[in-house]
């Protein structure tokens, strides 16, 4: 028998229902803000590494810190989310976005780097909350024809505020680091480099407090306006029977697990863009912020790019080539020097774009009453940002080569483009 073609995405359906336009829109707000902050913490790694004169893998711990609060909380979010409604779930994350974000002020008191791991751990969990929340609520404001498509369009918003957060910290954080060497702050007395770094932490501190009282007023407004309810009508939750079930759901579980090392391998390859760039072009962290700037750039563009181009490719098919030239991308960024290798760099960033709603939506949707649960799984599986960048923090140090520690994210795109290759040949068999 012969295979019959698979269809293409209905484009006749609605992505957003006239109904849930104004709560997508409040939706997208956080998508945009949770990028921010994502993106804001990734050039603490830089800022903290000259503050504190530590090494890659010291630095990586706050990527250990935020991403592994990330882990910790999606499960109890989701099971919130399902004993309740979305809006709570929504409502928790803002509160402890807001709150871990104020923290900083305290800690830059102290000057301790623990307090700020701290601090980035609320911060982070609440985000957490939020993704949780904000990704299975967007897929469900619409038909479900439409879902990865309207997934993929509101967090084409997150990179836009990625790219935010980067502009804010290269103005105002990585601006304010003075210009002393690790030799040059050792020789440094106790009382001069204390008055060095209290003025570096006051410039890490106020990005974030600035943002934590814009988003006291989305919290307002949010209180304020009336969201779709959305709670579950299911049965009740039976979390170990639920387990079950997605752990028997080998598409589910699989793009669960490539989702790990995609996370993994986008935090590694930004974390440690600025660095890639002051090594290969010899420059300082606010000259190379510019290129972590342009790789989010490219970023917004190709997740614009790709969900315009889902009305007519199915999705896996365009993460099956994505994933093809962002490992391409990356080996370049290992063999080649110079500007060769950052525009390498920055263009993994381009392929990139889609990979996270994609394996999110072609995972989740169909899940029916198991939604909630299945896509905390995704939002766990961020914790790859932790232990994939920590373990590129200690190929760099173990090598003395930042070239070299590209090789780990090219190995996890390897993973998105099996897991690809498996979805597409499943899909295929349904045709027969």
């Amino acid at each position: 028998m012969q295979k019959s073609v698979p269809t293409l995405p209905d484009v006749r359906k609605p992505l957003v229902p006239k109904a849930y336009l104004l709560p997508f829109i409040l939706l997208a707000s956080l998508f945009f803000f949770w990028g921010l902050a994502n993106n804001m913490t990734d050039t603490l790694l830089a800022a903290f590494k000259k503050i504190k004169s530590i090494s890659d893998f010291q630095t990586s711990w706050i990527q250990m810190a935020f991403y592994g609060a990330y882990f910790c909380l999606a499960l109890p979010a989701a099971i919130l989310i399902k004993k309740t409604t979305y809006k709570t779930g929504v409502i928790l994350g803002l509160g402890m976005f807001i709150t871990g974000a104020l923290l900083f002020y305290p800690c830059s008191q102290t000057m301790q780097y623990g307090h700020f791991l701290i601090a980035l751990y609320i911060l982070a969990g609440g985000l957490s909350v939020l993704e949780t929340t904000c990704n299975p609520y967007i897929l469900l404001m619409g038909p479900e024809e439409t879902a990865t498509r309207r997934l993929n369009f509101a967090q084409s918003f997150n990179p836009i505020g990625s790219v935010s957060g980067v502009v804010l910290s290269k103005f105002f954080i990585l601006s304010g680091l003075a210009s002393y060497s690790a030799s040059e702050r050792a020789r440094m007395s106790a009382a001069e480099l204390g008055r060095v770094q209290s003025a570096e932490l006051n410039a890490v501190m106020g990005p974030y407090v600035g943002v934590a009282l814009i988003l006291l007023a989305i919290l307002g407004m949010i209180l304020l306006v009336r969201m779709p309810k959305a709670s579950d009508q299911g049965p009740k939750l039976n979390l170990g029977a639920t387990l079950r079930r997605l752990y028997a759901n080998k598409k589910y579980f699989r793009g669960v697990l490539t989702q790990f090392f995609y996370v993994g391998a986008q935090i590694s390859i930004w974390s440690f863009t600025i660095r890639y760039a002051m090594k290969e072009l010899e420059v300082n962290e606010e000259t190379a912020s510019n290129f972590y700037i342009l790789s989010l750039v490219l970023f917004i563009g190709a997740r614009f790019l790709f969900t315009a181009l889902m009305k007519y490719f199915r999705p896996v098919r365009l993460l099956l080539f994505a994933a093809v030239m962002a490992a391409l991308c990356c080996l370049l960024t290992v063999v080649a020097h110079g500007y060769t290798g950052v525009i390498s760099l920055a263009m993994v960033s381009f392929f990139m774009s889609l990979m996270f709603p994609t394996l999110y939506g072609l995972t989740v949707t169909g899940l029916g009453d198991d939604t909630k649960i299945g896509g905390a799984g995704h939002i766990m599986a961020i914790l790859g940002g932790a232990v994939i960048a920590a373990l590129q923090g200690m190929v760099s140090d173990r090598t003395g080569s930042i070239n070299y520690s590209y090789a780990v994210p090219l190995a996890c795109f390897l993973v998105v483009v099996m897991y690809s290759l498996y979805v597409e040949r499943i899909t295929n068999n349904k045709t027969l």
